[in-house]
């Protein structure tokens, strides 16, 4: 239950795609994903100008406010309820 988010630098293209990667090793490692308002990346060419990206910026700084809730929520969570049950991983292999 340790709560992930994926957060890329970019120039400009590729940025999604990335994210979506990123966002599918936190599910299938049973880890939830913290999000935030739109996706956690910022722009930039050049050392520094991600720094001037204002809404990358923000969407930062939320993504940092909603991580901090969720982590905070599991942990209350966790005291009063534990943690889910957990199964054997079942391998399934199609080709017979």
């Amino acid at each position: 239950m340790k709560v992930g988010a994926s957060v890329l630098a970019a120039r400009r293209g590729g940025l999604t795609a990335a994210f979506d990667e990123l966002n599918k090793f936190f599910t299938i490692s049973g880890m939830p994903v913290a999000s935030s308002q739109y996706w956690n990346g910022v722009h930039g060419a050049l050392p520094g100008e991600a720094a001037q990206d204002a809404e990358g910026l923000q969407t930062m700084r939320t993504l940092a406010r909603n991580m901090a809730f969720l982590v905070k929520s599991i942990a209350l969570g966790r005291e009063k309820y534990g943690l889910p049950a957990q199964e054997p991983f079942a391998r399934t292999n199609f080709i017979r």
